[in-house]
């Protein structure tokens, strides 16, 4: 089975991180002109984490995320010209055109069908943990949330089930602080999302997600106490979305996160720190083959044709 990295790769995670940022700014910057035919979520500002956490994964392991999903997939090696073919609506995308941002799969690199529905795919995870487990797979199931989805029931259930059935899964609890404009503090009572974890047993710690170093050697030790028989874990890393919770607008003027919280954030976007490791002509060699390969799955979205009428009912279940 192959394996993540033995040991952080700097390079590895700058290029991961700078495709995610790239296309994420090119997304928000092409927006407003209907190309892009979906909602979008982006995840400016949180790309350590989708970096530090799949450099750590073996090629086997499977990975589900939600409708913030871009990064993840990205990450996990998901094509970038299928993306953006089915960003644009198209049928050489993944999905035929018909998924859009918020649906991105990609089976031939292990990353599972997302879901719009807050919470949706944390059942589907530990459901599809259980059948690797019950096959006897060596692959393991990580599962990427938001702190919103600790909100929901299913998650509280499902998290119970994976710890009574001892399921070998890892949760990443992206907790960037807000669902949606709602601040967690303000609808979320008692212990911290690792605490209540911890009352069913559940292994749960914390990470920085501003560092995909401290992600990956946190993402590591996890997997490898899975594979040796762990059951359910949790990682918790902080974090914080750039941009609005839905579309490429900032929504700081809106006044219910303040200025100074995007300025603190920004001053330890870990893509600078981790350019700041590495040599000018492997940044520069890196930088260019970014933009090539997005200037190429650009130029692979405009060529595809919509799908015909005929699409409409395909792959459609009663």
């Amino acid at each position: 089975m192959a394996m993540g990295t033995s040991s952080f790769d700097v390079k590895r995670a700058y290029y991961l991180e700078r495709t995610i940022r790239a296309t994420e700014e090119k997304i928000a910057e092409i927006y407003f002109t209907d190309k892009v035919k979906s909602p979008v979520h982006l995840s400016v500002g949180q790309e350590a984490i989708a970096a530090g956490a799949c450099t750590a994964l073996g090629g086997d392991d499977v990975v589900f995320s939600n409708y913030r999903g871009h990064a993840h997939y990205i990450a996990k090696g998901g094509d970038l010209n299928s993306m953006w073919a089915e960003l644009y609506g198209k049928a050489n995308g993944h999905a035929g055109g018909k998924a859009g941002s918020m649906h991105l799969v990609d089976t031939k690199v292990n990353f599972m069908p997302a879901s719009a529905i807050v919470a949706s795919a944390v059942s589907n995870a530990v459901g599809y943990a259980l059948a690797l487990k019950m096959r006897g797979s060596d692959a393991r199931v990580v599962c990427f949330h938001g702190e919103g989805a600790a909100d929901e029931g299913v998650f509280w259930e499902s998290l119970n089930f994976a710890a009574l059935k001892d399921i070998p899964i890892l949760f990443i609890c992206e907790n960037n602080g807000y669902a949606i404009y709602s601040k967690q503090q303000d609808r979320m009572a008692g212990k911290s999302i690792p605490e209540r974890a911890s009352t069913f047993g559940i292994t749960a710690s914390r990470a920085d997600g501003f560092s995909a170093q401290a992600v990956y050697g946190a993402v590591s030790k996890a997997m490898a106490a899975l594979r040796e028989g762990a059951g359910p874990l949790m990682i918790e890393v902080n974090t914080y979305r750039w941009l609005d919770h839905v579309g490429p607008d900032d929504d700081h003027p809106g006044g219910y996160r303040p200025q100074s919280d995007l300025e603190a954030a920004q001053a330890i976007d870990d893509i600078p720190r981790l350019a700041a490791q590495m040599d000018a002509d492997d940044v520069a060699r890196i930088d260019a083959q970014v933009a090539d390969e997005l200037a190429a799955a650009l130029a692979f979205a405009e060529a595809g044709d919509f799908p015909d009428e005929t699409a409409l009912g395909r792959n459609d279940y009663a």
